[in-house]
């Protein structure tokens, strides 16, 4: 992201762009930011958008070889086209060759970093992955909004918001913009109302709900998988997230046995760095046999469902209660 901040302030651009990674929010900041910087607004002539697989690799070389009317380059923006999954070899071969008069922008979301097209942009341009930033960026980022806004947060309030908004940066913004308008009478945010007015996202409630496990809560347990029943989520859905989080606990448990860093851990398992933290904090409260132990349960929990031998709301009610 900072390579691409020092080219639009120093107005030295490259020909390519590759913006992709699964944090959209920050792509679609960084992709208008690359826009209104490499074009004159409202100039439509020179600029150009694709978006979706089946696009033309050859239309694409042609456009790129038309020169721009009465403009320094040629804009042409390509979202979604799937040529970073597969090798596009005449692409590939294109970008390393690109005339001074276009800058190609690709937003994608899956890239295959030995692809020849993305090792292409990496030589001729640039590529920039855009994931869920640190705890500390994110504070940053929400301090000015609440700076702007004249407002502070406590420390309780703030670990809340992180855990019931670390799905994207993109559910953060829109929950902070329905706490600051909740908040409109007042200048200070606490728990209550993060508790109050930000969403509980499903992942956050399996991860109480585990939490209550481990505390030997059954009471929790079953309240919390009352309130996902009558949310309309599937036993099943909630056993497949229960198994999901502690497989992702498990490896958590070993690389931080293995004395790995926080960020090599967080870009394992998937997670922003604080869910990393969270959640080690959490391992601490079993055994790896009992995480084990678990996950065969639900293997055979599973098996039986789907042969009819039991109720898969009755089989996730039993799981539960074993290590409650």
């Amino acid at each position: 992201m900072k390579t691409i901040d020092e080219d639009i302030a120093t107005g030295q651009f490259q020909k390519v762009y590759l913006l992709y990674g699964d944090e959209d929010y920050l792509k679609l900041q960084y992709k208008n930011k690359l826009l209104a910087a490499l074009m004159t607004p409202g100039d439509t002539m020179n600029f150009s958008s694709y978006e979706g697989e089946g696009i033309s690799v050859g239309e694409l070389i042609d456009l790129a070889e038309t020169l721009p009317f009465f403009a320094e380059r040629r804009v042409i923006l390509v979202s979604d086209s799937g040529f970073f999954k597969k090798s596009k070899d005449d692409l590939a071969e294109y970008l390393l060759q690109l005339p001074d008069t276009v800058c190609f922008l690709f937003v994608e979301r899956e890239v295959d970093k030995r692809t020849k097209t993305c090792k292409a942009v990496q030589k001729a341009g640039r590529a920039v992955e855009f994931t869920m930033p640190d705890e500390k960026t994110l504070a940053r980022w929400m301090g000015a909004r609440l700076k702007q806004a004249k407002k502070t947060i406590s420390r309780e309030a703030w670990a809340e918001f992180l855990k019931r908004t670390d799905e994207s940066m993109e559910n953060m913004d829109r929950e902070m913009e329905k706490l600051l308008s909740y908040t409109l009478d007042k200048d200070h945010i606490d728990l209550e109302d993060v508790q109050a007015i930000c969403v509980q996202q499903i992942q956050t409630k399996i991860f109480d709900m585990i939490s209550a496990i481990a505390a030997k809560d059954s009471r929790k347990v079953m309240l919390l998988y009352q309130d996902l029943l009558a949310a309309r989520e599937s036993p099943m859905r909630i056993l497949y997230l229960i198994v999901r989080q502690f497989r992702q606990m498990m490896v958590i448990q070993e690389m931080a046995q293995q004395r790995r860093d926080i960020k090599t851990i967080a870009k394992q398992v998937g997670m922003p760095d604080f869910a990393v933290r969270r959640n080690m904090g959490l391992c601490k409260n079993f055994t790896r046999e009992q995480m084990y132990g678990l996950l065969r349960d639900a293997a055979e929990f599973d098996e039986e469902i789907k042969t009819g031998r039991i109720d898969d709301q009755m089989a996730v009610e039993l799981l539960m209660m074993k290590y409650a």
